[in-house]
């Protein structure tokens, strides 16, 4: 970091806030459905931290969120099998089927990723939690990797 970055959000974690109207029935929801539990709280407020060290906060709002967008994901090793356990807690996940972008079995087969990220796609799943926000839940795709059709992924090398 050089001297001008100090000042600036260069070196700054970011940490998601998500509004709930109802905190006790999210709390419920994020311990319920995905086996998350907050690990500290405040009046108003519950701060969750990952495994990798990302927090994230859902905090009491009277304002709603419109859950149109991606809100919130969590990048997983094994969608399949995160959204098979999802499913049988009764997370409902959200079905797409517009024009270039479709989901099977709830999973979607996205094209191109992030260079730095080593993968050349990803797999994606949506859902909303108990106050609205769309979360969703997220596989890079590396070279070698096969997608569920038997099909290689974008950018393959025999």
């Amino acid at each position: 970091m050089n001297a001008d970055d100090r000042n600036t959000l260069a070196g700054a974690r970011v940490a998601t806030r998500l509004p709930a109207q109802d905190l006790d029935r999210a709390r419920r929801f994020y311990a319920e459905r995905l086996g998350l539990h907050p690990v500290d709280e405040r009046p108003g407020g519950l701060l969750y931290r990952g495994e990798g060290g990302a927090e994230f906060v859902l905090f009491r709002s009277t304002g709603t969120s419109p859950g149109t967008f991606t809100q919130m994901a969590f990048e997983v090793d094994d969608i399949e099998a995160v959204v098979t356990e999802l499913k049988r807690r009764g997370v409902v996940f959200e079905e797409v089927d517009v024009p270039g972008f479709r989901t099977v079995d709830h999973v979607a087969e996205i094209d191109g990723n992030y260079p730095s990220k080593g993968a050349r796609g990803e797999r994606g799943a949506w859902f909303h939690d108990s106050e609205g926000n769309l979360l969703g839940v997220g596989q890079p795709v590396g070279q070698r990797e096969k997608r569920r059709d038997g099909t290689r992924a974008p950018g393959h090398r025999q």
